[in-house]
């Protein structure tokens, strides 16, 4: 340790909040070099080290082919899967020297396509996994929690190329099994694979693996006997809507009563009993519309829930949804908190009706007057002809304690860390980027494609998360930066000395990874320092343990186990106790 570079902190940093950040500055695991951009000190490189290993054992043990792609890359190659355009300022874009525009890879999609038309051209070379362990930067605009949401970050990423659907699927599950066997090898405690929405990745289908953390910014829903995880995103619900006997459609006055709230206080119903009329534009893509026109959405819930806009786009089919104004609202014929589906013109509004709204009976609805209501909607009785032009679809938000729907028990809700995702991508880079291979009958047809993400140094501050106590990590021994801590104190004796150097020698001699602390330091320091390491197992040797039968005191980090340990034989049985805890993690 007198030449370890990185010095442990006592205390913890002014801008950190999470467990894993503390721990990362305090133990000297990294350094922060600007907002979101860390240097991994060798402690910190050791674990990712580690990490990057399993990646590599289990990448080639699904016949993944590894290969490095560059950081920087040309506008052209984003340009031709049409993401050039369609990803915000978190795409870092610049020109060189010569003018050309030129971007830092945030993903790499492009650059393996790329990569695959110019060496694949037929079925007999399909299917084919490449990956790549490499540097991304992603220009976030709130970078928090250290190495969780940082600006510039090791990831490896992976692309699967296959001549049909079926080979995607069978690879998709043979890569969910693989992330599965990584995240349990790398000491997770409890991580969940569930289904997510593709976001600007586009595809046909796609999982999260979230590791379950109270700092985490997912928010995930689990049903009790883990059948079903989903996402914030596109997570379900068996909430039952039923009909009963219809009432009379009925004006009310509300003076000055706009929100769901005040309206079902003012007329003394739950907000279930309500309707919920939300108003969004998205760019309006149809035959014939002027560039940068607009179309009006209508989106009607029950009250008491909420749209979960992520499903509303991938129902539209848009990736830009934004509340409208009220303008907007006003020429549609409606009036702005007072809003109803009954006498919008479904031609110049699309309306989406949740199922909540749908199948519910004798709802309280906007009048489209300002301080009216109506009372007793039901659909489709009071829409007539204009029912038949409203899309029925799931836009409802999941919320703890709704029924999940596999068995009907109440969903728990949980925060998450996003620590690995697979995709079916399709067809969505392959074919606008040419990368076609040529079929038993001679025809070209573009390769359907996977990738699988997992990020390196993401995992081990989730690792942290998950893995310790107000002290510092605790390591599990597959990642752990050393397996085996020998402390020496008062080594100005020289018995204790001259033990400690020899059990040091004899360790390395047997292959331990063992870390000396050889800086002769009180013992309070050398132990709040060893517990921020959090190296697995803990040996100390002092004047007082060689007093007691030439003895060495022998400790787990996580405080499970401590005993006096003769120091004949000791190394032997540490080395032996190391193999047997990395047998866990094979």
């Amino acid at each position: 340790m007198t030449q370890m570079i990185g010095r442990q902190i006592k205390d913890p940093p002014r801008d950190a909040q999470t467990q894993s950040h503390i721990f990362l500055i305090r133990g000297a695991y990294a350094r922060m070099t600007s907002q979101g951009i860390y240097s991994l000190l060798p402690l910190g490189f050791r674990v990712c080290a580690k990490i990057e290993t399993i990646i590599r054992e289990e990448m080639n043990r699904i016949e993944g082919q590894e290969v490095l792609m560059p950081v920087v890359l040309p506008r052209e190659l984003w340009e031709e899967s049409g993401r050039y355009q369609g990803v915000d300022e978190t795409l870092l874009r610049f020109k060189d020297r010569n003018g050309k525009d030129m971007l830092l890879g945030m993903t790499h999609e492009e650059a393996v396509v790329h990569l695959a038309r110019t060496e694949a051209n037929s079925y007999k070379q399909l299917p084919f996994m490449l990956y790549q362990i490499q540097t991304k930067y992603r220009d976030e605009a709130r970078p928090r929690a250290g190495l969780i949401r940082c600006r510039e970050f090791t990831m490896k990423d992976a692309y699967s190329f296959h001549a049909d659907a079926e080979s995607l699927d069978a690879y998709y599950d043979r890569a969910h099994e693989a992330y599965e066997r990584i995240f349990r090898r790398v000491g997770m405690r409890h991580v969940v694979s569930i289904q997510s929405d593709t976001g600007m990745m586009g595809g046909t289908g796609a999982h999260e693996f979230m590791a379950v953390a109270d700092c985490g910014e997912d928010t995930i829903f689990l049903s009790q006997d883990g059948k079903y995880q989903a996402n914030r995103e596109v997570a379900t619900t068996g909430l039952k809507f039923t009909k009963s006997a219809e009432q009379a459609l009925t004006k009310v006055h509300t003076p000055a009563k706009k929100t769901i709230e005040e309206v079902a206080e003012f007329l003394k119903v739950p907000t279930s009993q309500t309707g919920k009329a939300v108003f969004y534009v998205m760019p309006d893509d149809s035959k014939g519309a002027r560039p940068g026109s607009q179309k009006l959405v209508f989106a009607v819930i029950r009250g008491d829930i909420e749209v979960n806009e992520v499903k509303l786009k991938n129902h539209l089919r848009t990736s830009q949804l934004m509340f409208a104004n009220d303008e907007q609202i006003r020429a549609a014929g409606s009036v702005p908190g007072y809003a109803s589906p009954i006498g919008i013109d479904p031609a110049k509004v699309r309306i989406v009706f949740d199922r909540s709204a749908a199948e519910s009976s004798n709802l309280v609805v906007g009048a489209n007057e300002a301080d009216q209501h109506y009372t007793g909607f039901n659909f489709p009785r009071d829409l007539g002809a204009a029912a038949s032009k409203v899309e029925i679809t799931d836009i409802a938000t999941a919320r703890e304690g709704d029924p999940d729907p596999v068995t009907g028990q109440p969903l728990q809700m949980k925060r998450g860390i996003e620590v690995g995702n697979i995709f079916k991508l399709g067809t969505k880079y392959s074919a606008a980027m040419a990368c076609t291979f040529l079929d038993p009958n001679g025809k070209a047809k573009p390769m359907i494609m996977g990738c699988y993400g997992i990020g390196v140094g993401r995992a081990m501050a989730s690792v942290m998360e998950q893995a310790s106590d107000k002290y510092g990590p605790i390591w599990p021994m597959s990642i752990a930066p050393y397996q085996v801590h020998v402390l020496g104190l008062n080594l100005n004796t020289p018995e204790v000395k001259a033990a400690t150097d020899h059990l040091y020698k004899q360790l390395l001699e047997l292959g331990v990874e063992v870390l000396y602390d050889d800086r002769n330091e009180k013992a309070g320091p050398a132990f709040n320092d060893a517990d921020l390491i959090g190296a697995p197992l803990r040996v100390v040797i002092s004047p007082k343990t060689l007093a007691e039968g030439n003895r060495a005191e022998f400790k787990t980090r996580d405080g499970s186990e401590k005993d006096m340990k003769e120091l004949s034989g000791l190394a032997e049985w540490l080395a032996e106790r190391v193999r047997t805890e990395l047998k866990k993690y094979a």
